[in-house]
């Protein structure tokens, strides 16, 4: 058995390892009480990780290049940078919530790439010229990681909009750290509930808004810098550090949509549901930026992708 078999069945591991998280993690919310099924789904999430990871590393090996040259490679990308950053966040937040809506994701991207695309888009092929660069690690899988975190808060968001339903909300508070919001209130029906600055009394939109808002604060700084570098590296390839390539243009669309949520956020000029819009419009954005262009038209980086 072949390097490439040995990946192509740690692929398919994958799918059925995030079958199982999926179903573990959505288990685990309606019966909160067990502990066993959310250490099943956090040890079916890690393993995941490191079975996608080392496929790509097996893809690495075998062929010499940095594996993100192609749909099939970032897809794989995707879903190993989603599960990462799935981890990291609920590590730190121990929030069932965030392996909820980021499982179906990574499961959708697996997916997709294992069984929708032709096996002519699976294999690898020798990079053109302008991936023979090693920008190539540093642009495409920061860009990567920083959709991946993107994804997730804007996800976080658009739970916000399903829970908030039919409610008037007006959230009030420091939404960076739960430990430093000394007050916050949740207007239901023109009355308004006062909560004090235990955080175990902080209600559950406001978990939803706080996870949000810093998940996105962490993806964005991402994004920036991988927008940079990929400037940087077409000026190398060629000749210019912006052409208005639609992936370019849906690149700074996308940072123009979630720069303005963090400033709403920050100047405090929008609270509750007009923040959580814009972040929700931004999961859509991503998507088109990252998906769409390459269906809808070509440009500089359609190479690899899908054929017109």
């Amino acid at each position: 058995m072949n390097l490439t078999s040995i990946e192509n069945h740690l692929v398919n591991l994958s799918f059925g390892l995030l079958m199982i998280a999926l179903i573990s993690y959505w288990f685990n919310i309606i019966f909160p009480q067990s502990e066993q099924i959310g250490i099943l789904a956090r040890i079916s999430t890690t393993i995941t990780n490191i079975v996608i990871g080392m496929a790509l590393l097996m893809r690495w090996i075998t062929h010499g290049y940095f594996p993100l040259s192609n749909l099939y490679e970032s897809l794989l990308f995707l879903s190993w940078g989603t599960t990462l950053v799935h981890l990291i966040l609920e590590k730190q937040n121990n929030s069932k919530l965030i392996g909820a809506i980021s499982s179906p994701i990574s499961l959708f991207t697996i997916a997709f790439a294992t069984m929708s695309l032709p096996i002519d888009m699976k294999k690898a092929s020798p990079l053109v010229p302008a991936l023979r660069s090693n920008w190539l690690m540093m642009h495409v899988s920061i860009m990567m990681i920083s959709y991946a975190t993107l994804i997730i808060g804007s996800l976080l968001s658009v739970l916000f909009l399903i829970v908030s339903r039919g409610k008037n909300i007006n959230l009030k508070g420091k939404s960076y750290n739960y430990n430093s919001i000394h007050s916050a209130e949740l207007k239901y029906n023109n009355t308004y509930i006062a909560y004090t600055d235990n955080p175990k009394n902080i209600n559950l939109l406001e978990r939803i808004d706080n996870l949000s808002y810093r998940t996105i604060g962490l993806g964005f700084p991402l994004l920036t810098i991988g927008i940079i570098a990929g400037a940087i590296w077409a000026n190398e390839a060629w000749g210019s550090y912006w052409s208005w390539d639609p992936k370019e243009t849906w690149a700074l669309i996308t940072w123009l949509i979630f720069a303005s949520y963090l400033h709403t956020r920050l100047t405090k000029s929008w609270q509750g549901k007009k923040p959580a819009i814009l972040a929700s419009i931004g999961f859509l954005v991503i998507w088109i930026c990252y998906l769409g262009v390459n269906f809808l038209g070509k440009g500089l980086h359609s190479y690899g992708w899908l054929p017109f």
